[in-house]
């Protein structure tokens, strides 16, 4: 809802100046983007005659009593409220206070692609955030990564918004968990992934992140068997290209992603 104040300051006689002030009440779906195919019903208070539902046109238009045909396209629901009132304000209406209900959503869709349970087209109505979409996608694979890129239409080119997976899903930050438009693309990375092989309780292929050490790897993998040689762990590498072998490496040692540990077993 948008509430216009139009006042007068003290001025010289014989001049008219007044100021109009706008506050905007946001009211339902405010962040949610406009577009074509989306039916709204829209109420002026104490003005009656001018509540009408009308569905938005191919070109973006809405036509509204008094004004005819604004564009609304590409606007939130509190944007598009505060141009209706500010329309309203400049010759028609004292004070318009416009309030806009989305009442039926158009259908969008988005592609998310990746590390996620059921990749592909998704097609959604209403306002959806990106947590929301994943679910839809089947939700996150065990492989996800720290990152996920969204790449956005704006105009004749592409804008890309990076999220970080692992500060939303971890850290609980929800200024991550931002909304998704009709024609996103989103795309969620793979996690670097290290193997870990011979006297651990639980060999297999782990996920590693940044800074993520020897030690915490094989804690992973369940600890050492009793048979294994701990002061001998070997680290196999891909060095520009070559297989590199490291031996006898430090527990501290840091990983990177595809390393292979190897714990060889204890002849004593």
């Amino acid at each position: 809802m948008v509430k216009c104040i139009i006042t007068r300051p003290g001025v010289p006689a014989g001049i008219l100046f007044l100021v109009l002030t706008c506050t905007v009440v946001i009211t339902g779906a405010a962040d949610y983007f406009l577009g074509p195919g989306d039916v709204l019903k829209i109420t002026v208070y104490d003005n009656d005659d001018l509540e009408t539902t009308t569905r938005i046109s191919d070109n973006g238009n809405i036509i509204m009593p008094l004004l005819g045909q604004v564009k609304v396209e590409g606007l939130t629901v509190s944007q598009a409220s505060g141009r209706i009132a500010e329309l309203l304000a400049n010759g028609y209406i004292i004070n318009p206070q416009v309030n806009i209900f989305v009442q039926e959503f158009r259908s969008k869709k988005a592609i998310v692609l990746g590390r996620v349970n059921k990749p592909g087209i998704i097609e959604i109505s209403g306002p959806i955030t990106f947590l929301e979409l994943i679910s839809k996608a089947g939700g996150l694979a065990d492989d996800f990564g720290d990152t996920a890129t969204i790449k956005r239409k704006n105009g004749r080119k592409d804008d890309v918004v990076t999220i970080n997976v692992k500060s939303l899903i971890e850290g609980g930050d929800l200024s991550q968990n931002i909304p998704i438009r009709d024609g996103d693309t989103i795309y969620v990375s793979r996690a670097g992934m290290c193997y870990v092989n011979g006297e651990v309780k639980s060999p297999n292929a782990y996920k590693c992140g940044d800074n993520i050490t020897v030690l915490k790897l094989i804690t992973l993998a369940g600890g050492f068997t009793g048979k294994a040689a701990r002061s001998s762990v070997r680290i196999v590498r891909i060095v520009d290209g070559v297989k590199t072998l490291y031996k006898n490496v430090e527990m501290d040692m840091k990983v990177q992603p595809d390393d292979v540990i190897i714990v060889p077993e204890s002849f004593f």
